[in-house]
């Protein structure tokens, strides 16, 4: 049998896709995301949003799980008010997420928090955002490139133990830490762009940015490697 790890992927549900003479609903998720684990080894699945009660269930035949990045995590989730900036809401998406990560936490299965999906991590420990941010996404619809530098000591400084530029596109960030979370690379305005679980609490990063469009494979290796 093939021993690379099963990855699993959270993916979009849109309810209106075209696709040859079709015009349907659709899961989806852009392809660089299942190819980014299998460049880095894995075996990529997709996890449409489902009933929440079934992500424990789900979670138990992985070997490791990607939050993918996506729309604005629902203010309700941390308590706030809506910003105007703030994208519209995403209800079954943020309740399937939201209980695929509590499932993995709990599990200490590898968990992967994906711009979006870092933001949710945070929120899903009792953390806030700020709704709205400006110079992360400087051009609608286009990814751009800013340097982050990590923290020494970190999960993340140990795949990445330089400074390094990396692609991001996002609107929103972090504001207070959720429960335990520690910061591990920020940009150079400040805004933290990883996040992690300190050593001893399984393997759980967050980063910001979208590796899954660049050529930088670590932090996807380093899942990779922790599910195996």
């Amino acid at each position: 049998m093939d021993g690379r790890p099963l990855i699993g992927v959270s993916t979009y549900l849109e309810a209106g896709t075209r696709w040859g003479v079709w015009e349907l609903a659709a899961a989806l998720l852009p392809a660089a995301y299942p190819r980014l684990v299998q460049r880095a080894g894995g075996l990529a699945c997709m996890l449409p949003p489902d009933d929440p009660s079934l992500a424990a269930a789900a979670v138990a035949r992985l070997d490791g799980l990607v939050v993918a990045g996506g729309p604005d995590v629902d203010p309700v989730h941390y308590g706030a008010d809506r910003d105007p900036r703030t994208g519209p809401p995403a209800p079954a998406r943020d309740a399937w997420e939201l209980a695929l990560i509590h499932a993995a936490l709990a599990s200490g299965t590898p968990l992967l928090g994906i711009c979006r999906g870092m933001q949710l991590l945070n929120v899903a420990l009792g953390g806030t955002l700020v709704q709205h941010l400006e110079g992360h996404a400087e051009v609608v619809g286009t990814f751009g490139t800013h340097p982050v530098k990590p923290v020494p000591g970190t999960l993340y400084a140990s795949l990445a133990p330089e400074g390094v530029s990396v692609p991001t596109y996002h609107h929103q960030s972090v504001s207070r830490l959720g429960r335990d979370l520690v910061p591990s690379a920020h940009a150079e305005d400040g805004t933290v762009e990883a996040l992690e679980l300190p050593a001893g609490r399984g393997w759980v990063l967050g980063v910001q940015w979208h590796p899954e469009m660049g050529e930088d494979l670590r932090v996807m290796e380093g899942l990779v490697r922790a599910a195996g």
